[in-house]
């Protein structure tokens, strides 16, 4: 296995879709349209790939100056425990440079991992729920 990276602008909606079922992350991956604008809209957007194959992504919003929302981290269950997700945030982290803040939120069968990458729990947050 030879995994390699990229700062992507856009990913194949299929391949994404394929990798987030895969991972077990909860997307629209039935609705392709959304994903593919999910995609469009991120602007940072890092891969891990064996060969073509998508094998991990993270996809950010950002201002590459005091914030940066962590969308999405997925690595397919076959790649996991080889430092894949942990490499990807490692590069979010290099790309938004020290002064921005990465803020995430974890599926619940992830909480636990996040620790382990330093991240800290926040408890002052608040959301308005997506309507569908």
């Amino acid at each position: 296995m030879t995994v390699f990276y990229t700062i992507e602008t856009f990913v194949d909606p299929a391949q994404a879709a394929e990798l987030f079922q895969r991972s077990g992350l909860r997307r629209p991956v039935e609705d392709l349209d959304r994903i593919r604008r999910m995609f469009e809209n991120a602007n940072l957007i890092i891969c891990a790939w064996d060969e073509e194959r998508l094998v991990g992504v993270a996809r950010a919003l950002t201002d590459f100056s005091y914030c940066c929302y962590l969308s999405d981290l997925a690595v397919d269950p076959e790649y996991q425990r080889n430092g894949i997700g942990k490499e990807l945030v490692r590069r979010v982290k290099e790309a938004i440079g020290e002064e921005s803040m990465l803020l995430l939120l974890a599926a619940p069968t992830a909480e636990g991992y996040y620790p382990h990458l330093g991240f800290e729990k926040v408890d002052n947050g608040w959301q308005l729920p997506r309507r569908r």
